[in-house]
């Protein structure tokens, strides 16, 4: 099947104190969007790249591949006011009878080996997300107080999440307000969907605070 990738950009620099969004931040001398663009290539050079961008921003992202000489090929789309939103234009460009991996742009880290796994799950079961175990104690607020839960009952949820292609586009289709929704897989399971989740990997940090950023430099440094 043919193989897309989604990788949704979004985001302002607020958290991380910078009026630069954080997709644009450096990471080893190159924006963090362009470290997580050059993972899908290394896992697969057939897979079709669509980054979704803020219109205000398309002009700065197509400067800063010329200044950074950035030459893998990728179509840019224009996002919405919301996540869902901007998902749902991403997909506008994607064929049925296919696969597509959702990605947040500022997780850089993503293994080639996490990719190509969810691409796989996905072929064979509708639906492959990304997640690991918790690895702290939780506790849920109840009224006035809070109560502990079972951390291993609980997982956190990254991205890619993968989807065929035909289900996800024909999910968020049908769906008029999508602005309570804070990922993919929720909305393809509020449509009847099944979850398949697919071992991820701590390393695979969103960069969205100064210390994320200090954290994944560090992860850089140590792979190299």
């Amino acid at each position: 099947m043919k193989k897309y990738a989604l990788i949704v950009a979004g985001g302002s620099g607020n958290r991380m104190g910078s009026t630069t969004p954080k997709q644009f931040l450096l990471l080893e001398n190159l924006p963090i969007l362009m470290h997580t663009i050059s993972q899908f290539q290394k896992a697969e050079k057939e897979i079709e790249l669509i980054v979704v961008l803020p219109k205000d921003q398309i002009d700065t992202w197509n400067a800063l591949c010329k200044e950074h000489n950035f030459t893998i090929k990728h179509s840019v789309v224009e996002g919405g006011a919301t996540r869902f939103d901007s998902v749902k234009n991403g997909l506008s460009m994607v064929g049925t009878e296919s696969l597509v991996a959702i990605h947040d742009g500022v997780r850089p880290l993503v293994s080639t080996t996490i990719i190509l796994n969810s691409f796989k799950e996905a072929e064979q079961s509708g639906s492959a997300v990304v997640a690991v175990p918790l690895k702290e104690s939780i506790r849920k607020k109840e009224n006035q107080t809070t109560v502990s839960k079972n951390r291993s009952d609980y997982y956190l949820v990254q991205t890619p999440q993968t989807f065929q292609s035909t289900l996800i586009k024909e999910y968020y289709q049908q769906i008029i307000d999508g602005a309570k929704f804070t990922d993919d897989a929720s909305v393809f399971e509020s449509q009847g969907g099944e979850i398949n989740l697919v071992e991820g990997d701590y390393k695979n940090l969103k960069i969205t605070t100064p210390e994320d950023l200090v954290i994944a430099q560090a992860l850089l440094n140590n792979n190299t």
